[in-house]
C-alpha cells in the first residue's frame, strides 16, 4: 500500500477534549482548531518522509517502518518511537497515545487514543 500523496485536513472529532487532555493550553487548543492542515507524504518502500503544515506551523518526519525513529508531539516533544505497518494501517505509541492511521481510497483516517480513552480522529482527503 502506497501513502504517497498531498492530503488535506477534511474533519476532525473530539479534538478539543482531546488536546485538554494532553494538556495543550486554551489558547493553542482555539487557535488549532479551525486550522485545516496539509500533509505530503513520500513513501519508498518502508522509509517515509512525511511533511505536515498547520498554519504556519510546518513539522517534518523521516521514519523507517519497524526501527526506531523520533517524532513530535501535539505539545512539541520529542518521543522515540517505532512505527509499524500492516497493509493498509500505519501505527505507533509516543508517550501513551496510541495513533492509527488507515489508507483506504484516496482518505486517511488518523485515530488517537490517549490513555484516558478520549479519542481524536483526523478524517484527511487526497488533494
Amino acid at each position: 500500500m502506497d501513502f504517497s500523496g498531498k492530503y488535506q485536513l477534511e474533519s476532525h472529532e473530539n479534538f478539543e477534549a482531546f488536546m485538554k487532555a494532553i494538556g495543550l493550553p486554551d489558547e493553542e487548543i482555539e487557535k488549532g482548531k479551525d486550522i485545516k492542515s496539509i500533509s505530503e507524504i513520500h513513501q519508498d518502500g518502508k522509509d517515509f518522509k512525511v511533511t505536515v503544515t498547520a498554519g504556519t506551523k510546518v513539522v517534518l518526519y523521516s521514519f523507517t517502518v519497524g526501527e526506531e525513529c523520533e517524532l513530535e508531539t501535539f505539545t512539541g516533544e520529542k518521543a522515540k518511537s517505532v512505527v509499524h505497518m500492516d497493509g493498509n494501517k500505519l501505527t505507533v505509541c509516543v508517550k501513551g497515545i496510541e495513533s492509527v492511521t488507515e489508507l483506504t481510497g484516496d482518505t486517511i483516517i488518523n485515530v488517537r487514543l490517549n490513555i484516558i480513552i478520549i479519542i481524536i480522529t483526523f478524517i484527511i482527503t487526497h488533494t
